[in-house]
């Protein structure tokens, strides 16, 4: 996912920690891209290796809006709670949100409907990583 995204010139926005946020902050580097992490504690050594820039929040979820918020789209691979917060202020705001079918958690469970019945932004489902990365571009103008 990472290295997709860096292939294409744009910067990696993750939460900035361990499990497919590193996967992808290194991937994003091994495509020579820019990762930009931003973490919920307060203290920026807490964040992956492979993040260029870390923005410290010491908002705990809370700063999962801000990931949201700072994003064109959102490429949901997995995820729990906090992949959730971040969906659902994506589709507060608009936000494109593409997932990977197939890698669990709120990424299965969401693609291809609606977090609610107001149907504001429908979840993308993608087979791959590379078709969720290219999708996601489609999305953005």
């Amino acid at each position: 996912m990472g290295l997709e995204i860096a292939r294409r010139g744009a910067v990696l926005i993750t939460g900035g920690l361990g499990g497919v946020m590193e996967a992808a902050s290194k991937g994003a580097k091994d495509g020579n891209g820019l990762v930009l992490g931003i973490i919920p504690q307060d203290d920026k050594t807490l964040s992956n290796e492979y993040c260029d820039i870390v923005i410290a929040t010491g908002m705990g979820f809370a700063r999962d809006f801000v990931t949201a918020y700072s994003a064109d789209a959102i490429i949901v691979v997995g995820g729990g709670v906090g992949t959730l917060i971040e969906m659902s202020a994506a589709y507060q705001k608009g936000i494109p949100i593409v997932a990977v079918k197939g890698s669990g958690g709120v990424a299965d469970r969401f693609a291809g409907t609606h977090i609610d019945d107001r149907e504001m932004v429908r979840i993308l489902g993608e087979d791959s990583p590379e078709e969720a990365v290219s999708r996601a571009f489609s999305l953005v103008s």
